[in-house]
């Protein structure tokens, strides 16, 4: 039985948004995976390790923690099962087999006491209804002394601020402290201490890191995508012709970053803890 408190996020990555991600997989993980660097150098898994991984979409960090941890073991949880779906069938191709995947929302999911030494997110932790439930039960999983590495998305830097500048000539949007709580989620290093102080961890540390970040082959593709997927709920509703405009003035401000592909700095936090 799959134990759900936060219904509202279910809904969402169990319907369009979760199968756009499965089927777009590849796309996704590009994007993200000048994050991993600063992740698993964190985590520092050993090949024994047992790790949790926490919002795993489909599997690409938990793969690679299952082929680092080769005589340990790799669980990816997440609330959407056409995700998962995905993670299932990519991990089976690639024949890991010290991998697996559940679903359950880390902020009531029965978890196995004691089980995992170490707890890896990327950007998947920002999305519980109470932060503070969900990391004290996220605890429950991990042995004492275990550590926890996530990383979660910073204020925005200047391209990504031109980019919403663009678009917001157009298509009204609201700043980005009022974005959905997902997005915005964990980008104060204060108010992460607190929660996870309160939720039995300690020696917590934040770190500002940036990387580079793929948007596509080329300035058209990027756009095309980044309207289909992250800017998709910003433009909903909005008339052709302003669709349009926008599209064109957010593909100009990618223009300086076209090179072989469409590469923009992507600004995050690496924040670790240990269980207490």
């Amino acid at each position: 039985m799959t134990h759900i408190s936060n219904t509202e996020q279910f809904r969402i990555w169990n319907g369009a948004d979760g199968h756009h991600w499965a089927d777009h997989h590849a796309r996704y993980d590009t994007m993200a995976s000048g994050y991993d660097e600063h992740l698993f150098e964190a985590a520092a898994l050993s090949e024994h390790s047992r790790v949790l991984d926490i919002g795993c979409g489909t599997g690409q960090t938990t793969r690679t923690a299952a082929r680092r941890a080769h005589r340990g073991h790799a669980v990816g949880l997440d609330l959407s099962e056409p995700m998962l779906a995905r993670a299932r069938q990519i991990a089976a191709s690639e024949k890991l087999t010290n991998i697996g995947f559940e679903q359950g929302d880390a902020q009531v999911h029965p978890f196995t006491a004691d089980r995992f030494d170490t707890v890896i997110s990327r950007a998947g932790v920002m999305f519980f209804a109470d932060p503070v439930a969900a990391f004290t039960n996220i605890a429950t999983a991990m042995k004492p002394g275990g550590r926890i590495v996530f990383t979660c998305h910073r204020e925005p830097g200047d391209t990504v601020s031109e980019i919403f500048a663009a678009l917001a000539e157009y298509v009204p949007i609201p700043e980005f402290s009022d974005l959905d709580p997902g997005v915005t989620n964990f980008a104060d290093p204060d108010q992460v201490r607190d929660v996870l102080t309160t939720a039995g961890f300690a020696a917590v540390t934040a770190t500002g890191f940036e990387c580079l970040t793929i948007l596509g082959r080329d300035r058209r593709d990027a756009t095309d995508f980044l309207f289909t997927a992250h800017l998709r709920s910003l433009v909903a509703g909005a008339d052709t012709t302003a669709l349009r405009k926008a599209k064109d003035a957010v593909e100009a401000t990618l223009r300086p970053h076209e090179t072989d592909l469409v590469r923009i700095p992507a600004r995050g936090w690496l924040y670790s803890a240990e269980r207490i």
